[in-house]
């Protein structure tokens, strides 16, 4: 209940936005730009995204997590930006088994909504792309929900080179969860391409490279997606749409506990689906 109605707050702030608004545009949904906002500034941000797909071997037959985040965002200097995050989500899956006995099967349904805490995003720009050969920009992004506390640190850099645009985030995280007891560690390569097509739209791809490390004591997997983003934009609004197809994953440390050589279906699924519309104030 309270997810749903985390979804309709969400979709009532964007449009009332859009009545009111005049945008300045995100390019890439998983691959931060350089850019920060003006300051004085202030803009609104909802975030949607579904990871879908595991399999039976794991446990988690038709798996899918739904994940919102609603961004205030405030230009503080022309050169320093900050947000404020609200994190939802909501995962469902089914586990299904055979009882020896009887040879009948069964299916046991999960379904979890949480509220997945505060975050604070704060990012400085060292080099401005309009008057440097490649942008760079500082990334720090504590996060807070009582019983886990999570430490995001990004390097960004990117440019535009006529109608096209590219990006690439180098990302570390480190999250402290039950109760603090365990940590683990992530390590993130992203990369985004995109080209002008026309004054309404722009076309390109983005490329995804995840790892994490369980106490920062072994390197557990590493997975590789790649696909295809897209950016609608109006007088007053824009919307970004990527899709991300996972083409390889490795679990060091079992033998395929999802049966698939090439997937990493334990931690991570076969697609991942993330909207983000834009409205500034």
């Amino acid at each position: 209940m309270k997810f749903k109605v985390s979804l309709i707050l969400s979709v009532f702030f964007c449009f009332f936005g859009l009545m009111n608004a005049h945008a300045s545009e995100r390019y890439f949904t998983y691959t931060y730009e350089p850019e920060t906002m003006p300051q004085g500034a202030t803009e609104f941000e909802n975030w949607v995204t579904l990871r879908t797909q595991r399999n039976d071997a794991v446990e988690q037959h038709n798996y899918n997590k739904w994940e919102l985040r609603q961004e205030f965002e405030y230009g503080v200097t022309d050169n320093y930006t900050a947000s404020l995050y609200l994190n939802e989500s909501y995962e469902y899956f089914s586990t299904k088994t055979v009882d020896e006995d009887t040879g009948l099967e069964t299916t046991e349904r999960t379904r979890e909504s949480s509220f997945d805490g505060v975050s604070i995003e704060n990012r400085l720009m060292i080099l401005n792309p309009a008057t440097n050969p490649v942008g760079l920009t500082l990334y720090f992004e504590p996060r807070f929900s009582g019983e886990e506390l999570e430490l995001e640190e990004k390097i960004i850099l990117g440019q535009r080179v006529g109608d096209w645009k590219w990006a690439l985030n180098i990302s570390h995280a480190t999250e402290w969860f039950d109760d603090f007891d365990a940590k683990e560690g992530e390590l993130e390569f992203t990369f985004g391409l995109t080209r002008e097509i026309n004054k309404r739209w722009h076309l390109g791809f983005e490329f995804r490279n995840h790892n994490e490390l369980p106490e920062y004591k072994e390197w557990e997997n590493t997975v590789f997606f790649v696909g295809p983003v897209v950016t609608y934009q109006r007088e007053n609004w824009w919307m970004t749409v990527t899709a991300l197809a996972q083409v390889y994953g490795k679990n060091y440390q079992n033998s395929d506990p999802d049966g698939k050589s090439n997937f990493e279906l334990e931690g991570h699924e076969y697609l991942n689906v993330r909207c983000i519309i834009g409205i500034d104030f």
